[in-house]
């Protein structure tokens, strides 16, 4: 195995860059374990924050930079590159400017001489994908580094460039060596770090199956660790939602990122037959008119998916939903042109004995329902092992609100398919992880909240 760039427009190999030793991997676990005892965690916050906010300086100055590689080596629509550019910085910013607050000593009410203190814990070990190259580091280092731990990241195979760009914002920034290593290594060294007593906290992003095996393996050695596994995000079309909106934020919510990402709409759930009918209608021009091509294009919405094995998934996840019943009632075929393309796809008449009812695609195939009721289209909506985002849209918003609740999903969404924010913590239930990433809750996760209490002698 090594860390491959492939451009997905095109198929073209660009480069490769091998991995590791395991000499060289625990050469870093070494120095990013010295770092933080000696240096890092000894460091006032104030000096952690300053230099994260460096970061963000740089990142905003050589953006045109840091756009490029998503888009070459995982196909990110160059104008949708930007916008998760600019997020990262936010976010960089975000606890450059807070940390203190958040980390501050908090006295308990109602406990005379009791404090809590804030303190880190040690290497933080992170194993992220490829869809948002950028914003899925961030969410681990730009926390853990203000609180005081130190980040070993192991980023996904096929996006190395991104990967070694983003550690060298912080090398820019003055981060010392042994904050932040970016790592090239294999699952099996992965495994050796988190049994390694050095390691005290794991983060994960990705597929069930690596979740369980990451949260298996850091279960046994005591280790905390957060998990986001992805969703089957269902967004339900309430009888007083203006369609127009709706159907614009559906067309984006499931094609942005070329349809790849954890809280992508991947259901809508129309309730009224009559609705229905139009919203289908509706949805199946709009997919008409998207454009699918060049990234680079300024005016592509959809761009390759990211490799030739997501892009045969889908196609096998299609044909096997159409075997068992359903019906393609828009795209579903590879686009012919060089790279790794999909047509916009719209899936109805899905069963709940068909796989697509309970599976995750992860690319632009949206499936459709129709129901009768709001009883039937919550009972649906949770009819899955996942429950990462959920979207509701009202033009009554404190129906939506309630609606809402019954969700199962730890972030729900009303009458907007876009709500990112450095201030909002992002995670699931069920099959979809645990723990939260940003916010205030996300630099809590890996945080020693040590009690001092005070016993007055007199």
């Amino acid at each position: 195995m090594s860390f491959q760039s492939i451009n997905p427009a095109t198929g073209e190999l660009i480069k490769t860059f091998p991995l590791q030793s395991d000499a060289e991997v625990f050469a870093a676990l070494e120095k990013a374990d010295k770092r933080y005892r000696e240096d890092w965690r000894l460091r006032s916050v104030a000096e952690r924050a300053a230099i994260i906010a460096r970061a963000a300086q740089i990142l905003r100055r050589k953006r045109d930079e840091y756009v490029t590689y998503p888009t070459l080596e995982m196909g990110k629509v160059t104008r949708f590159g930007y916008m998760e550019v600019d997020l990262v910085a936010d976010i960089l910013d975000y606890y450059a400017k807070n940390g203190e607050r958040l980390l501050a000593a908090q006295e308990l009410p109602g406990e005379p001489g009791a404090t809590l203190l804030s303190e880190p814990i040690g290497v933080i070990l992170a194993i992220e994908p490829w869809n948002f190259p950028y914003y899925q580091l961030v969410r681990v280092a730009a926390p853990q580094l203000i609180a005081g731990n130190v980040v070993l990241m192991k980023h996904a195979e096929n996006v190395p460039q991104c990967a070694l760009a983003f550690a060298r914002l912080f090398e820019e920034a003055g981060a010392p060596e042994g904050a932040y290593t970016n790592l090239f290594c294999s699952i099996d060294q992965i495994g050796k770090l988190i049994e390694d007593f050095r390691v005290r906290g794991v983060a994960l992003t990705g597929s069930e199956r690596a979740g369980t095996s990451v949260g298996e393996r850091a279960g046994r050695n005591l280790k905390k660790v957060i998990l986001e596994l992805g969703g089957s995000d269902p967004a339900i079309i309430m009888p007083g939602a203006p369609l127009d909106h709706a159907v614009e934020q559906v067309v984006m919510g499931r094609t942005f990122n070329s349809g790849q990402g954890c809280v992508n709409i991947k259901r809508v759930i129309v309730i009224g037959k009559q609705r229905g009918e139009e919203m289908l209608a509706a949805l199946k021009q709009k997919f008409s008119e998207i454009k699918v091509g060049d990234p680079t294009d300024e005016t592509t919405l959809l761009g390759p998916l990211v490799s030739e094995r997501a892009l045969q998934g889908l196609l096998k996840q299609i044909e096997d939903a159409k075997a068992a019943g359903a019906t393609i009632v828009f795209g579903g075929k590879r686009v012919d042109r060089p790279g790794f393309y999909l047509e916009p796809t719209i899936v109805t008449g899905i069963s709940e004995s068909n796989p697509l009812y309970t599976q995750e695609a992860f690319g632009p195939v949206l499936s459709f329902y129709i129901v009768d009721s709001e009883e039937e289209a919550l009972r649906l909506a949770n009819a899955t092992p996942y429950g990462l985002g959920g979207y509701v849209f009202d033009a009554d918003v404190e129906n939506a609100k309630r609606v809402a609740s019954h969700i199962d999903a730890g972030m729900v969404y009303i009458n907007s398919c876009f709500a990112d924010s450095p201030g909002l913590p992002f995670g699931g239930v069920k099959n979809s992880g645990f723990g939260r990433e940003l916010s205030e809750i996300g630099i809590g996760e890996f945080l020693n909240r040590k009690l001092i209490r005070v016993t007055e002698v007199k």
